[in-house]
């Protein structure tokens, strides 16, 4: 019996609840901690990111209307799957990043519990950023956070797993869609943790992952005028106050370059804040 071939995984992009090539047909190469080669990533193009903010922008406004109750469901999906292809991951982290497989295992345990931890707050976040505000007046005053709309994202450049985790997933609690561009370094788990979206009952276009050249495509998403807001998490190489100047242009919401800490404030970071007025009935 002759040996079977290897059948090598194709990397592409994640656009729209597809896996498309780059437009452009350029790839580049994806290099072990030790050089060796491992495979070839999509090089995302300026047309690549327009079409992910399009994406984006159709989507944002059905994951917006879902219940988030629903929401939750299925982001804790995300971390099921997630969990059921710990393997992979381990040894996708393993072959790029050059760290132990005990170190792999606990960067995959800990985006795991990540998603289930904001799956948790879906439903519980509005209760905590909205209210009923005292005012003076025969009127009932009351604040409810709302998502700002499409959010891009520059992922943490030395985390692939756990990095776009903490970046993506508090962006989607709140109803907003996202285009992300993953590490340009360690795109591989990116693109399986995009697959596991698509497995996961996400909409298609709520989760957009790009890969290659953050330095180039970033500055097109922060001219981008339909995108809302733009997360700079791992734009500490770039020359994120240049993208800060382009995204005031369309008056984006802004968040500068730092490791991206779980936590409600960053959940807070992507929602606007409506109040309505309503008086109260006069006996």
């Amino acid at each position: 019996m002759s040996a079977r071939l290897a059948v090598p995984k194709t990397y592409k992009l994640a656009i729209g609840g597809k896996f498309p090539r780059s437009e452009s047909g350029r790839t580049y190469e994806v290099l072990s901690a030790t050089g060796a080669f491992l495979a070839n990533a999509a090089l995302a193009s300026r047309k690549d990111a327009r079409d992910a903010v399009r994406a984006a922008r159709g989507a944002q406004g059905g994951w917006a209307g879902a219940t988030a109750y629903n929401r939750g469901q299925v982001l804790y999906r995300v971390a099921e799957i997630l969990e059921g292809r710990r393997a992979q991951f381990v040894d996708e982290i393993v072959a790029q990043e050059g760290v132990t497989a005990a170190v792999a295992g606990a960067q995959v345990d800990a985006a795991t519990d990540l998603w289930v931890w904001y799956a948790g707050w879906c439903d519980k976040y509005a209760q905590v950023a909205g209210g009923l505000n005292p005012v003076a007046g025969a009127y009932f005053n009351i604040s409810a956070p709302e998502p700002t709309g499409v959010v891009a994202i520059v992922a943490p450049q030395d985390s692939a797993l756990l990095g776009l985790t903490a970046a993506v997933a508090p962006a989607l609690v709140a109803g907003n869609a996202v285009v992300v561009i993953a590490s340009g370094r360690y795109p591989l788990s990116a693109i399986s943790l995009a697959e596991v979206f698509a497995t996961s009952d996400v909409p298609g276009g709520v989760i957009n992952v790009l890969t290659g050249s953050p330095a180039e495509l970033a500055p097109w998403l922060a001219d981008h005028a339909d995108v809302n807001a733009l997360d700079l998490a791992g734009a500490g190489e770039l020359d994120w106050v240049d993208l800060q100047i382009r995204a005031a242009e369309t008056l984006k919401r802004v968040l500068v370059p730092g490791d991206p800490v779980p936590s409600p404030q960053r959940i807070a970071a992507f929602t606007e804040v409506k109040t309505v007025w309503h008086p109260k009935s006069m006996l």
